[in-house]
């Protein structure tokens, strides 16, 4: 496979019984093979795509004494700005080659919630920011339902099983800015090879070489989607929690050709993550005498903490 498959939401949203198992079996046998798939027909429109990549351009290009401003010590880097090198993959001591922003849940009905995620940071001088962030997570996350609602179906669940899991949601949007090269990285690259810790992901910005998956041979090949396209795939959560049915696959951002060092990169991944106590205990479906269960029980809250200690972003 030279590269990933692509698939249509819209066939899903039908009424039309035979396109959305269609759907629902293209996107299944993806996740089982590779882990990666490019999405057409999600719910994020032309007008929205382009004021959030303006409204990221706008901050990135802040000065960085008024970005240091918005890093917020002591919640792991989960919302607010993160700066240069401050995140590094599992197991590797450089830094990224990256500066990032994040957005988490706007929680609704949910004091409890309200009260354990960190607040949202509003961007001062940028007026426009903060509204088309949220209007863009929503969209997002709302692709993300139906996507879990269609693996759900795959799995041999009833459809909305994820539904009352990643309403309110740990869910994290993440505007990365990968900065012009300056000089011969030691070792280090955009973002080093790694699998990503949610459910799913959800990725605006994968026009153009740079995301590159690895497939079960041990082969690098380039993820490149259409403009219309968001690159969505497994995270370790749903790897973990399907008993590695569906695969989460390791990818990485490599660094560009020498010529094209003085350009930025811009790439702004949803990570959908559920609430804290959802169980990501192995389905019972998906253990059989061929799969024997291969994860011990944990909570996703637990595993979240775990692998932010990992990534350096919380001490222990």
């Amino acid at each position: 496979m030279q590269n990933i498959p692509s698939v249509d939401l819209r066939d899903f949203l039908s009424d039309d019984p035979i396109r959305k198992q269609k759907f629902v079996n293209e996107i299944g046998k993806a996740y089982e093979e590779i882990g990666f798939v490019a999405l057409k027909g999600h719910f994020l429109n032309d007008e929205l795509v382009k004021n959030l990549y303006q409204e990221v351009r706008n901050f990135f290009e802040l000065p960085l004494t008024i970005k240091e401003k918005y890093e917020i010590p002591g919640i792991g880097g989960q919302r607010g700005y993160v700066s240069f090198g401050k995140e590094h993959a599992k197991g590797r001591k450089e830094g990224d080659l990256k500066e990032f922003w994040h957005f988490g849940q706007y929680v609704e009905n949910n004091p409890k919630l309200e009260n354990e995620y960190p607040k949202n940071v509003e961007v001062l001088e940028l007026p426009n920011f903060n509204r088309t962030g949220k209007e863009a997570y929503q969209m997002l996350e709302k692709t993300g339902v139906y996507v879990l609602r269609a693996l759900a179906l795959y799995l041999g669940l009833d459809e909305f099983y994820f539904d009352s899991f990643v309403k309110n949601g740990n869910s994290i949007l993440r505007p990365i800015h990968y900065p012009p090269i300056k000089e011969e990285p030691k070792n280090a690259l955009r973002a080093a090879a790694h699998g990503d810790i949610n459910l799913i992901t959800l990725l605006m910005g994968a026009q153009g070489k740079g995301l590159q998956v690895q497939n079960h041979n041990g082969e690098w090949i380039d993820a490149i989607a259409e403009e219309d396209e968001l690159v969505i795939n497994v995270g370790d959560m749903l790897s973990r929690h399907s008993n590695n049915r569906l695969k989460s696959t390791i990818h990485q951002v490599i660094n560009p050709p020498k010529e094209l060092w003085g350009t930025s990169r811009y790439s702004i991944p949803f990570f959908m993550h559920p609430i804290s106590e959802m169980p990501l205990n192995c389905l019972e479906n998906c253990i059989d005498q061929n799969h024997p269960k291969q994860f011990s029980d944990i909570s996703a809250g637990e595993y979240l903490h775990e692998r932010l200690v990992e990534l350096g972003l919380i001490k222990k």
